[in-house]
């Protein structure tokens, strides 16, 4: 077996569901493409992705004496539709990403483990990114012949959907590059036409300033009022776009449980009353955390407020002169609401 071929043995033995090789310039057009959505404004808030676009747009450019870009993807397929917890409105309907541990955690642990194992058999020198890193997953994963990215965006594949997520590692070793995918999106469009808030203008092309999982999770402050309504109880990100993919029939079981969390959304009353303390103490371990508890609150005041359950309004009243100026606005618009 050649070192490839064993290093895709490994991979699997680690977790991983896919892994793919590209050359670290397979993508010549990465850096015009992220230019055109920074210069557009659709990256919102996201300063970092316009302060490290020399890197993010070139992974050559990130680390010069890469020679090959190993993609992997592992999964964190929910095992329920997610679909199911925007039915009853006095629960908080979360990602199915963040329901359970830290992806991060997860994902470079397992990274690792396989990087470990190439630079013991090959003699080589290696760097590992899990998202947090300005490396372009999805265009790379691509070139990778991972999978392909949909026209909502995301990485989805014949053999396992887009319940996936990426983690790359480039390396100094020469290793053979993978055809790369193509698009077998055809004429389907489920994933442009359930999204609430219109985040696509077009197909294979994202508005994150009207995403749910950016408003949710990035955006910081009070949440354009054209756009709450569409949140509905979405509090932290939004799975619609994904769920409704054709291409989930194939779908693989998530590679690690810890991902799976509670079976039932939370009760957006306990969430409502949290402090910055039990917010922690909440969601300590899990990607929730980043968010912090003003954010959470906010979002959950807008669930509340999209309820239409009035048993709600004494509690956010309570919130209507909170500390953090976005949640008493926020609350405001609640008892508004109800």
């Amino acid at each position: 077996m050649t070192v490839k071929a064993r290093l895709d043995a490994a991979a699997r033995a680690a977790g991983f569901i896919r892994m793919g090789v590209c050359d670290p310039s397979a993508v010549p057009d990465l850096a015009e493409r992220l230019a055109d959505f920074v210069t557009e404004g659709r990256h919102g808030q996201m300063a970092w992705m316009a302060d490290r676009m020399a890197w993010r747009g070139d992974p050559s450019a990130l680390w010069p004496e890469a020679r090959s870009v190993i993609m992997l993807a592992h999964s964190y397929a929910p095992a329920h539709d997610p679909l199911e917890d925007l039915r009853d409105g006095t629960r908080g309907a979360i990602s199915a990403y963040a329901q359970g541990r830290d992806y991060h955690d997860i994902v470079k642990k397992a990274l690792k483990r396989v990087a470990r194992w190439l630079v013991a058999e090959a003699a080589c020198e290696v760097k590992v990114f899990v998202d947090t890193a300005p490396v372009m997953e999805k265009p790379l994963a691509q070139a990778a012949g991972l999978g392909w990215q949909g026209k909502h965006t995301n990485l989805l594949s014949r053999d396992f959907g887009n319940w996936v997520f990426l983690g790359a590692i480039l390396t100094t070793a020469v290793l053979e590059p993978d055809p790369s995918e193509v698009d077998h999106c055809g004429s389907c469009r489920r994933c442009l036409d359930i999204c609430p808030t219109d985040a696509f203008p077009a197909p294979y092309q994202l508005d994150a300033r009207r995403c749910i999982s950016y408003l949710t999770i990035e955006h910081r402050g009070p949440v354009d009022p054209a756009l709450r309504e569409g949140l509905g109880n979405r509090i932290y990100g939004c799975d619609d776009c994904l769920a409704v993919c054709p291409w989930n029939k194939f779908a693989v079981n998530a590679s690690d449980l810890r991902y799976h969390g509670p079976h039932r959304a939370p009760d957006l009353s306990e969430l409502a009353c949290l402090d910055d303390a039990a917010f922690r103490a909440r969601f300590s371990g899990s990607p929730i955390k980043r968010i912090g508890r003003d954010r959470m609150v906010r979002n959950v005041c807008y669930a509340i407020g999209n309820s239409g359950d009035a048993q709600f309004k004494p509690l956010v009243q309570t919130l209507c002169d909170d500390p953090d100026a976005a949640v008493a606005d926020a609350a405001r618009w609640a008892v508004e609401r109800l």
